[in-house]
């Protein structure tokens, strides 16, 4: 019998339980320390406030001071948390993991940062997967021994939890070790596949989320030229003659899985990974609806990014826009050192001008599909 851990609460955290739990793994449950209230709440009903689905009888909810006896005996470990609690994630885990036990993460993003050593007497500006950054949060003498794997591909977890059919990539070094992470997981619904193209994977799922913001965009730009009131109403209006943007939505897809395949590349990965379940499929999925969406119809409406949050999803986590928060000055600086070509990202830089700057959303046009 497989212990696993999974730490963090959250719908996705908690949605992966299913088909751990369906292949009769014992599951702990550990919410991080911004999940008591689901934690009480699952202890109260066993239904998740989020997911509105109960939890299955092998899993067993604990609050984060659990979370040292839990991993003592533990498998695997399945990390959960969004992708501002990674360096919360290595400082917790790091006194407690066990080197041994390879750790699962469900968390998308990049980080950005100066990295590596000094070219003409500076650090130089560099995109780094979040893999990594976990790692490199670890004391110094656990680094090397540590197994850190990521799941990637299109999961929404309500489905997930819903037992819908749904299929990811496990991606890591270790071919072995992923062919057994991928047979704790594979049910009838839950259909996985491996990849050693860690970084391919990671790009990919975190850039959908900035492109998906992009295509969100279409929704408030639709409205905006579909009526007079510069009131912003709460449900959108409808297209007249149902006359759509999809023409719109779907050149803006494009441009981002192009984006893509540009930054997979120049970061190490396999390009094949764009176009399959991490780049194509994830980013389709993204662009159904969900938080990007809202965040994008708001900015395609004409208000500033700030205002939007402040006055529409204050507290929400947008994760285009806290990919473009986080990374958005080491892309510029990349650009700025040459290292990162303008013409094959105008796209991403327009979202991280429109986020990090409030700038209007204007697209770039005569900027895409640049050879």
């Amino acid at each position: 019998m497989t212990k696993i851990v999974v730490l963090g609460a959250g719908v996705m955290g908690s949605a992966i339980t299913m088909p751990l739990a369906d292949n009769g793994h014992t599951v702990s449950l550990v919410g991080t320390h911004l999940d008591t209230d689901i934690i009480e709440a699952l202890h109260e009903t066993r239904v998740h406030p989020g997911l509105k689905i109960q939890l299955a009888d092998r899993v067993t909810p604990y609050p984060i001071g659990a979370l040292s006896e839990q991993l003592r005996d533990a498998d695997l470990v399945i990390l959960g948390v969004n992708s501002h609690g990674v360096d919360w994630a290595a400082e917790t885990l790091g006194p407690v993991l066990p080197p041994e036990v390879p750790v699962l993460m469900v968390t998308k993003g990049l980080h950005g940062g100066h990295h590596g050593g000094p070219i003409d007497g500076e650090r130089q500006p560099q995109l780094s997967i979040l893999p990594d950054a976990l790692r490199n949060g670890f004391p110094a003498q656990m680094r090397s021994r540590l197994s850190i794997n990521a799941i990637g591909g299109p999961s929404i977890a309500g489905e997930l939890a819903a037992r819908r059919h749904t299929c990811v990539n496990i991606a890591g070094h270790d071919a072995t070790l992923l062919h057994g992470l991928a047979g704790l997981l594979r049910t009838s619904y839950y259909h996985v596949w491996t990849s050693t193209d860690l970084i391919g994977v990671e790009v990919c799922v975190a850039m959908k989320n900035l492109y998906a913001l992009a295509v969100g965009l279409v929704i408030g730009l639709l409205e905006k030229e579909s009526r007079q009131s510069p009131e912003i109403p709460v449900i959108a209006a409808p297209a007249p003659q149902g006359t759509y943007m999809h023409n719109l939505a779907a050149a803006l897809f494009a441009q981002g899985l192009a984006e893509t395949a540009y930054l997979v590349e120049q970061l190490g990965g396999t390009l094949k990974t764009v176009y399959t379940l991490p780049g194509a499929g994830d980013l389709y999925v993204t662009c159904q609806g969900g938080r990007n969406s809202r965040m994008g119809r708001l900015l395609g409406l004409g208000m500033p990014y700030a205002e939007a949050m402040a006055k529409y999803m204050p507290g929400a986590s947008v994760e285009g826009a806290m990919l473009a928060l986080a990374v958005g000055p080491t892309v510029e600086a990349m650009v700025r050192k040459g290292r990162l070509d303008a013409k094959r990202i105008p796209l991403f830089r327009t979202m991280i001008n429109i986020v990090c700057h409030n700038a209007p959303a204007h697209i770039p046009w005569d900027s895409f599909f640049a050879e």
